[in-house]
This record gives structure tokens, sequence and C-alpha cells, in this order.
């Protein structure tokens, strides 16, 4: 897929800088609350998204007992969160959605807005970010010592990899939205346990800025992240070879 490359390999710094801030562990206990009110089931081993929620959440290293007491808040009182989806323009006409758990539906768009606007950017209309990302399931798969990769590229096209990519000592397979379930199935069939897997929207076109636009654009993703009802914020801001260079020095 077109930039996924690149793509891929901003999202990896991205989950370096995310494991960083204090409210990761908050993030991760959200998604397995509502995963269990979604799913109406507590059992990790019937409920797909519960599953999926609570193997990232041991990826991060998030303990047990956090665990746990996410599950149990599910149970009990999980009809306090919903999602809500947020789509906006950052300057320079960037593309950045965002999602949100949050059970304060007017707190959250209202803060969500305000950083926006600070940042010299605006909300849109539901929708308005259709044709600029696509939902693709991403999995983040630890280099196994002694595996033939080629065999194993074969199984996982076989499954419905859109793309691979290999970089250090972690494999990133893209696939489509439709190949999510089955894809991980494979891996469960294989006895691979990922890292992460999760549907991340993609951008099908990057935005590029000069650097100190990208730069307050980047500011505000940040300040998007750092709110407490955020999950996740996608953009298709381009990070040219200029842009990392100047976020190195910084």
């Amino acid at each position: 897929m077109s930039g996924h490359s690149k793509w891929s390999k901003i999202k990896r710094k991205k989950g370096a800088l995310d494991a960083k801030r204090s409210n990761i562990f908050s993030r991760l206990a959200k998604e397995i609350t509502v995963a269990v009110k979604e799913g109406g089931i507590s059992d990790p081993s019937m409920n797909a998204r519960l599953r999926i929620a609570v193997m990232n959440a041991k990826g991060q290293n998030m303990p047990k007992d956090n665990i746990d007491r996410a599950i149990s808040k599910g149970e009990k009182d999980g009809n306090d969160l919903v999602e809500i989806f947020l789509e906006g323009y950052g300057s320079g006409r960037v593309a950045v959605f965002v999602e949100c758990l949050s059970d304060n539906n007017n707190r959250t768009v209202a803060d969500i807005r305000h950083i926006f606007n600070k940042r010299g950017g605006s909300l849109a209309t539901k929708g308005s970010l259709n044709f600029i990302f696509d939902r693709k399931g991403v999995f983040s798969i630890p280099v196994m010592e002694g595996i033939n990769m080629e065999e194993l590229e074969l199984e996982f096209i076989e499954a419905g990899a859109e793309d691979i990519e290999i970089e250090d000592d972690m494999i990133t397979v893209t696939t489509a939205l439709a190949d999510f379930g089955n894809f991980n199935k494979k891996l469960e069939e294989l006895g691979i346990e990922p890292q992460r897997a999760d549907l991340q929207r993609i951008p099908t076109v990057d935005k590029r800025l000069p650097v100190a636009e990208a730069k307050t654009v980047l500011r505000m993703i940040e300040e998007l992240e750092d709110n407490e009802d955020v999950q996740n914020v996608y953009h298709n801001l381009e990070m040219t070879e200029e842009l990392e260079l100047a976020l190195e020095e910084d």
C-alpha cells in the first residue's frame, strides 16, 4: 500500500512515545472496559475485542490487577463510557481523526474543539475525512529466532496480509478491515502472539508542510493525545526528513 512503510515507521515511533505517558494504562483500561460492555462477555476466549484489548495491555506491561479491575468495571458500570469520533483539520489543512472514550460527550467535544481552535485548526462534520483515511488492521509482531521468513510471509499473505514490513526486531503487517479477524485467527493457529493488534486509520494521501507549520500541527496532536478522553489520534502529516531532523534537534 502506497505510503504504508513511512506511516508504520511513524506509528512505531509514536508508540514508543505513548508508552512514556502516565495515562497509557488508563487508555488501555478504558478499551478493556468497553470491550466487555460491547461484547457482553467478560471471558476473553469468547469475546474477540476483549481478547485483543487484553493482549495489547499485556504488550504494554500493564499489571494483571489493572486488567482484572478494568474487566470488572465493564461488568458493573461500563455503560458510562461511549465512543466518540471527531474529525477536523489542523494548520495547513492536515486531516486529523480523533477517537475518544468518554463518560461526558459535551465535555469531550468542547475540550477537543478548544484544542483545534487554539492551534489554528477546526472541527469538521462527520464523514468529512472518509476519503482521506482507510481503516486497516495493523499487527506488530516481534521477530522470532529461527523462523523461516519466506514461509511465514506466504502464510501471512494467504491470511490476507496486504503489506509486510520488517524493520529491526519487529514485523508490521497490514490487512484489509474485512481480513482483520481472519489474520488474527491465523496467528493463533501458528502460535504467534502479536505485541499489538488493532484497527487503525491509515491516510491514503499525505500532506507536506514547511517545518515550522508542521511543528504547530504536531503540538496540536500532542495536546489531543494528552487529553484523558482521547484513545487515538490519526493524521496525514508527512514526516519529511527535514521535519524529523528538526524534531531530533529540539
